[in-house]
């Protein structure tokens, strides 16, 4: 299981790419395969679309089982929302015995964060607002204790075409805790060409416009936004 990052070539690791180079066959979804294709050259290629992540971990632990070398494809880090836990899960399941090594790439949060400023500099957390595998009534327990434990908050998919109240939820919640001038990050297709970074807060951020390409990073009583920064400070005197 290889993680590539959240998009651009500069956000690779050196790991992942050597990774890839030595692998005969790349699995993954078909826009992560195409981020990659500066090292697929003379790989099979074995793509598919959302919400057939069962069907590619299969295919890649059969090609491996057969005697492949294979790479298994995932955005960000493959052990963060990635395809390392399902992987080990059907390899388990189906008795698939082959070696499996798990190459860590740059996360969302973390990337999304960087071009920021520094807003994960105490505890946070990190919820992905996406219910298709996780109960909305157990995400939003979640974001409650979050949000009364005055943690910053790194959300992953937090709207879609149809998808619209878990954000707004979300927001409500956060707002019986903190002032609405609450800074909030904003980071959509962090590495890629189509990147695009700003800045709002907790009381306009429904206004904004998100998607599922989007990562919001919502500070805490602790963030601030100095010179065009989003700051989470820790408390050293300066």
């Amino acid at each position: 299981m290889v993680g590539i990052g959240p998009g651009g070539p500069a956000d690779r690791t050196h790991r992942a790419e050597a990774a890839i180079a030595d692998s005969q066959v790349l699995v993954g979804y078909s826009r992560y395969l195409r981020a990659i294709e500066d090292l697929s050259a003379g790989k099979i290629l074995i793509s598919s679309g959302m919400k057939e992540e069962v069907v590619r971990c299969r295919l890649a632990l059969e090609r491996a089982q057969a005697g492949a070398t294979v790479a298994l494809i995932s955005s960000g880090d493959a052990g963060v929302y990635g395809m390392a836990g399902l992987a080990l899960e059907l390899a388990h399941a189906e008795r698939i015995a082959v070696p499996i090594e798990i190459v860590p790439g740059v996360t969302a949060a973390s990337a999304a964060a960087a071009r920021l400023g520094a807003p994960l500099m105490l505890d946070f957390a990190v919820i992905s607002l996406s219910d298709l595998m996780i109960p909305w009534e157990t995400i939003r327990r979640r974001v409650e204790a979050i949000a009364a434990a005055d943690m910053v908050l790194a959300l992953y998919n937090p709207r879609s075409m149809t998808r619209v109240q878990q954000l707004e939820e979300t927001v409500e919640i956060l707002l019986r805790h903190r002032d609405p001038a609450t800074p909030v990050g904003i980071a959509r297709a962090v590495g890629s060409p189509d990147e695009q970074i700003r800045l709002s807060t907790l009381g306009g951020l429904l206004a904004e416009d998100i998607d599922m390409r989007t990562v919001l990073i919502i500070g805490n009583s602790m963030s601030q936004v100095l010179d065009g920064w989003l700051v989470t400070c820790r408390g050293y005197k300066v």
